[in-house]
C-alpha cells in the first residue's frame, strides 16, 4: 500500500467509512486467551465490562438460577485482568435484580444500571434502576428510571447525554421506546414507539463521527430476526433493516479502524457466544469467531484496550454457569 492510499483510508475512516480495499488488508482476528474469572455463585451471568481509572470492572448477576428471586448485581475489579476481587454486591429484598450494565459518565463516575423483576407483580412487573460510584466500591442509592414495565436495557453516552432503548415487558406493549438523559438518574422519552414488530427487546447503540446512531436490536417472536436501526440527530426518526439472523444479548462496538464488531448469542446449530462483523451498509452479520461457550451463554461486554478487544461473557459449557474474559487481537 502506498503512502497516499494509506492517507486516503485514514481520511475515509475518520468520516465513518471503511473502504473495501482497506478491509482486505486486515489479518484475521486471533483469540489470544480465555480465562474464567468468577464462579462463586450457583449461577453467574449477564455481564458487562469497563476500563476505569486504570482498573477493570466487570459486572454481572448472581443467583440460584437463570431466573430466581434472589438475583443480585456483583461488581468485581482487577488491575491486570487476571486477578479479580469483589468490590460490591447490590441486592434487593423485593425483586430479582437482572442484566447489569456499566459505563463511565462525562463527570468521571461509574454508572451501573439494571432492572428489577418484582416479586409482587400486582401493580407492575419491572422497574429500571441506576446507581453511581466514584471508585466502584461505594455505590449510591438506586434511582428509578424510565417507565415501569419498560426495561431500559443498555445506555450509551454521547456528547454529554446518555441514550438507550427500553422494551415493553407485558403483553399490552411489545414495543421499544428511546430514552435520553443528561445525568443518568432521570430519563425522558424521545420516541414513544421506535419499533414494534416481532417483540423487539435488547439493544446496543453506537454513535459515528458524523453523529449517526446505529442500533443492533434483538427480536423474540415471529419474525425473530435481528434488526439494524439508523438515525440522525435528534434521533426522532429511525430506519430499520433486517439482518436475517436470530441473536441474543447484543453488544456492538466500533473499532479504531472504523469496522464494527458485535458479540451475540447465536441460536443456529449449537447455541454459542460469538463475534461478528457488522456491515451497516449491506445490513449483514458475518460470524468470524466462536468463543468457548455453549448452553446457557452470551451477554458480553466489549472494551478496546491496548490494541485488543477485551470480551466479558458468561457460559455453562464447562458445567457451572461462570464468567469468562477473552482477549482478541486484530492484526494489520
Amino acid at each position: 500500500m502506498t503512502k497516499h492510499s494509506f492517507s486516503f483510508i485514514c481520511l475515509l475512516t475518520a468520516l465513518g467509512y471503511t473502504p473495501s480495499f482497506a478491509k482486505e488488508d486486515k489479518v484475521s482476528p486471533t483469540l489470544v486467551e480465555v480465562r474464567k474469572i468468577w464462579d462463586k455463585a450457583p449461577h453467574n451471568a449477564f455481564t458487562d465490562l469497563v476500563r476505569f481509572k486504570d482498573e477493570w470492572f466487570c459486572v454481572f448477576r448472581e443467583g440460584k438460577g437463570h431466573v430466581s428471586p434472589d438475583g443480585a448485581l456483583r461488581v468485581i475489579a482487577s488491575k491486570n485482568g487476571k486477578d479479580w476481587r469483589s468490590t460490591a454486591l447490590l441486592t434487593s429484598d423485593n425483586s430479582d435484580l437482572r442484566d447489569a450494565k456499566i459505563n463511565v459518565t462525562p463527570d468521571g463516575r461509574l454508572m451501573l444500571s439494571g432492572a428489577e423483576a418484582m416479586h409482587d407483580r400486582a401493580k407492575y412487573s419491572h422497574q429500571s434502576l441506576t446507581w453511581f460510584s466514584k471508585d466502584g466500591r461505594k455505590w449510591s442509592k438506586s434511582h428509578e428510571v424510565g417507565d415501569r414495565d419498560f426495561w431500559l436495557w443498555r445506555t450509551t453516552w454521547h456528547k454529554g447525554k446518555t441514550y438507550g432503548f427500553g422494551y415493553g415487558t407485558n403483553r399490552r406493549n411489545r414495543s421499544i421506546r428511546l430514552y435520553q438523559s443528561d445525568n443518568g438518574s432521570s430519563f425522558e422519552v424521545l420516541v414513544k414507539n421506535a419499533f414494534d414488530k416481532g417483540h423487539p427487546n435488547e439493544t446496543s447503540i453506537v454513535f459515528l463521527p458524523d453523529e449517526t446512531a446505529l442500533c443492533l436490536l434483538r427480536r423474540d417472536n415471529l419474525p425473530n430476526t435481528a434488526q439494524l436501526g439508523r438515525s440522525k440527530p435528534p434521533y426522532l426518526e429511525w430506519i430499520w433493516k433486517d439482518l436475517g439472523v436470530r441473536i441474543g444479548g447484543p453488544e456492538l462496538i466500533r473499532l479504531p479502524d472504523g469496522r464494527f464488531v458485535t458479540a451475540v448469542r447465536r441460536y443456529d446449530g449449537i447455541v454459542r457466544t460469538s463475534l461478528h462483523w457488522l456491515d451497516p451498509e449491506k445490513a449483514t452479520l458475518t460470524e468470524f469467531m466462536k468463543l468457548p461457550s455453549g448452553k446457557d451463554t452470551s451477554y458480553a461486554g466489549l472494551v478496546w484496550h491496548e490494541d485488543m478487544l477485551w470480551v466479558s461473557y458468561y457460559s455453562s459449557h464447562e458445567g457451572k454457569t461462570s464468567i469468562y474474559l477473552a482477549k482478541v487481537k486484530f492484526g494489520n
